[in-house]
């Protein structure tokens, strides 16, 4: 029996997102009006739906784009989801060190402290990122993360990106960060901190695969099989604000800059491609291979129940007919 549907809910994470242009643009709101559903967002949902639905994915009438830790972490642990896109967006990945260090390479973070943040959540996406980082890092001189010393840095739940390892690092507890996106911008300001390595100089992607990179939009089992033309629609949507933003990079960085809740400088400074953005989802074979990466390397670490079979996990069926809808309707206006 099919389940009525009275609510669609859309997640993102702060980061750049089709979802997130989308939803500042209403045009989220404006594609289901007709049909007389609400579209919430789960970021603005109060107390009614808890937070951490963005992580388990247990809403039914969910859809998320977000980093991948928390959606291959909930697949593994058995929720039912469906992986249904893929973007792959650069976001300022780097390994920070105090200023006056001098230049770094990766073979030299063998031989340094790298800090290691741990946070008492229900997955650990914070530490998984670091973690993800160096050994990116590592892995362009062939190392790995056997082969450095990795040191534990608390931080609170909730304490602001990146605090607890940039104060460890300017107290000299350690001697080299992982940052990623805009605030880490602003953060390294504020701790005088330099960049050490510069991960998105990298031209093998592979050094860069972590938490955003690739990054899944994902929904639950339940509303596709109940609601496909719901989610067609929803990623026709997500369609239609990648192309616009791909030529509207004023708009592009306004929105950026509310939805990391950064300043101009920290959105300037992470994502210099806003002139030609390209926040488009697929699910070719070289993005499910990265992610692929990605997989492996969480339940090696630890952070994965168990495997999670990428195969099963991906339906290319609703994005296919999400593109087909796009053309339709761009070619009518």
């Amino acid at each position: 029996m099919t389940a009525t549907l009275d609510t669609l809910w859309f997640t993102r994470c702060p980061v750049p997102t089709a979802t997130g242009i989308a939803a500042d643009r209403g045009s989220l709101v404006a594609e289901f009006a007709a049909d007389g559903l609400a579209v919430r967002s789960l970021q603005d949902a109060g107390a009614d739906v808890p937070r951490d639905r963005h992580f388990t994915h247990s809403l039914t009438g969910l859809v998320r784009e977000g980093g991948n830790v928390p959606a291959l972490w909930a697949r593994a642990n058995g929720e039912p989801t469906r992986l249904i896109g893929l973007t792959w967006i650069e976001e300022r990945q780097a390994i920070l060190v105090r200023r006056g260090r001098g230049a770094v390479t990766p073979d030299d973070l063998a031989r340094l402290r790298l800090a290691i943040p741990r946070r008492a959540i229900a997955i650990d996406f914070w530490r998984a990122m670091a973690l993800a980082g160096f050994a990116g890092a590592l892995g362009t001189s062939g190392r790995g993360l056997d082969d450095a010393t990795l040191i534990d840095v608390d931080a609170a739940p909730g304490a602001d990106q990146w605090v607890a390892e940039l104060e460890a690092l300017d107290a000299g507890r350690v001697d080299a960060v992982y940052v990623k996106g805009a605030l880490a911008v602003e953060a390294a300001a504020r701790y005088d901190a330099v960049v050490g390595i510069d991960l998105d100089a990298f031209a093998d992607r592979s050094a860069r695969v972590n938490n955003g990179t690739p990054r899944p939009v994902t929904v639950h089992q339940r509303l596709l099989d109940d609601h496909p033309d719901v989610v067609v629609r929803f990623l026709a949507v997500l369609i239609e604000a990648a192309d616009w933003a791909a030529t509207n990079p004023a708009g592009v960085a306004r929105i950026l800059a509310a939805e990391t809740g950064a300043g101009a400088t920290g959105v300037a400074g992470a994502y210099d491609w806003t002139d030609h953005a390209d926040l488009h989802l697929d699910l070719s074979p070289a993005r499910l291979a990265l992610l692929g990466q990605q997989e492996r390397f969480l339940h090696s670490h630890g952070f994965l129940a168990r495997p999670v079979d990428l195969a099963a996990w991906a339906d290319p069926a609703p994005l296919a007919a999400a593109r087909e809808l796009a053309r339709a309707r761009a070619h009518r206006s």
